[in-house]
């Protein structure tokens, strides 16, 4: 008789730590805050200020150039200093900004001058959040933990933009900026319970500042392909609501961003693990496929309309699911691209140069598509459309074997 040894498999590293389900509902509420404001704020300038759709794009993209702005200083900084005490004071100064909402009198350069304010906030707290929840989850779970952790944001997505729109539907701005201020100091709340490991000195504590102590140089070539993807993606989160009202849709706008929350759950649950077993560029490429079809319907979607009520309503919603299964995708899987390709002193630094990425190519998408909507809303997901397929390409060609020559871990 054979003598059958068997092996016990190693039980997985611990992901639900409270830490971590603490540092998921603190991320949770900052979105939540977020995405209230999202597909609200041009409705917002259009009936506060009386500004024209071309001229809308331009102060919602002040936003995203504050952002852009602090990302390099805010990986830097969670970086060299203890993490959470720059999470907590940038936490506290994004929800201040919310409070700056209630009170500021109905004047369009005070207004902007607040965007700018939260712009700086929210980008030194969205770097310093997505690397603290790194720091407390396990390597060898990072795919899945980023998973998850997308997961929390992406119901934050899917009720945030419908409750927002609800809420200005009955005329009230100021009950949609006092729901985001109650969320987001709710979140500084949870956030302070947090407990991080004492981090690792800084590998050029000592040396002079250079320009890698603020971007990921190796991670530049990703964030050209991600930025190609972000500016269509901008564009919808933008302007889909102004679309639909402009179809008729008025009742189902706020539901767009509901499916394309539900797309985007159901794909992070499925593409973590795929990244864990180190199939990340296959996710990608994947992920950017799905994303085509999705922005490809927002392309045909007047046309819908115009053929059929009822066949522009199923283009609407399946571009919605569709495009959210395309970037849930993509999501975890370049976020850990990114820190792949960097030292554990430097994660921070990795995520700021990821987000950077991301949100040069939202501020694209919100000024080009403000511009582009204005002429012919269809135009604006046409290129969209074909910057993603650039973004194909390019990640094919160039970022893959970049990425496999110098990939960390």
């Amino acid at each position: 008789m054979k003598n059958v040894s068997s092996t016990v498999a190693a039980p997985k590293d611990k992901l639900w730590t409270p830490s971590y389900i603490l540092a998921c509902v603190a991320s949770i509420m900052i979105a939540f805050s977020f995405y209230l404001l999202v597909p609200t704020l041009p409705f917002y300038l259009a009936d506060e200020f009386c500004i024209e759709q071309s001229k809308i794009g331009v102060v919602l993209s002040c936003y995203v150039v504050a952002v852009l702005c602090v990302r390099p200083f805010a990986g830097f900084v969670a970086d060299t200093f203890p993490r959470k005490t720059v999470y907590i004071i940038s936490y506290a100064l994004f929800v201040l900004a919310f409070a700056g909402y209630r009170i500021i009198p109905s004047v369009l350069w005070i207004f902007i001058l607040l965007r700018i304010f939260h712009g700086f906030t929210f980008g030194a707290l969205n770097t310093t959040a997505n690397t603290l929840v790194i720091d407390v989850m396990p390597s060898s779970r990072r795919g899945e933990g980023l998973g998850y952790y997308g997961v929390g944001n992406n119901l934050a997505m899917a009720f945030g933009p419908m409750i927002g729109l609800f809420i200005i539907s009955q005329g009230n701005y100021k009950a949609l900026f006092t729901t985001s201020l109650i969320c987001s100091a709710a979140g500084l709340i949870i956030a302070t319970f947090i407990k991080t490991k004492k981090k690792a000195k800084p590998e050029k504590a000592n040396s002079p500042l250079s320009l890698d102590r603020f971007i990921l140089k190796e991670g530049l070539p990703a964030a050209g392909a991600f930025v190609l993807l972000a500016i269509p993606y901008g564009m919808t989160s933008s302007y889909i609501a102004l679309f639909a009202d402009k179809l008729g849709l008025q009742h189902g706008a706020g539901l767009f961003f509901t499916i394309q929350a539900v797309g985007l759950i159901l794909s992070r649950l499925r593409s973590g693990k795929l990244v864990d077993m180190g199939k990340e560029t296959q996710v990608i490429r994947n992920g950017i496929c799905f994303a085509l079809v999705g922005i490809l319907g927002e392309v045909l979607l007047q046309t819908m309309f115009e053929w059929n009520y009822m066949a522009g309503q199923i283009t609407y919603f399946t571009s919605a699911f569709v495009m959210g299964y395309g970037f849930g995708t993509l999501f975890p899987a370049f976020n850990t691209l990114f820190i792949n390709m960097a030292p554990h002193t430097r994660r921070a630094t990795a995520n700021a140069t990821y987000l950077t990425g991301w949100d040069l190519g939202i501020g694209l998408g919100m000024l080009t598509g403000g511009a582009l909507s204005q002429i012919y809303f269809p135009l604006c997901y046409a290129v969209g459309f074909i910057l993603a397929i650039i973004a194909l390409v390019y990640f094919i060609i160039i970022v893959t074997p970049h990425y496999n020559e110098h990939k960390l871990e």
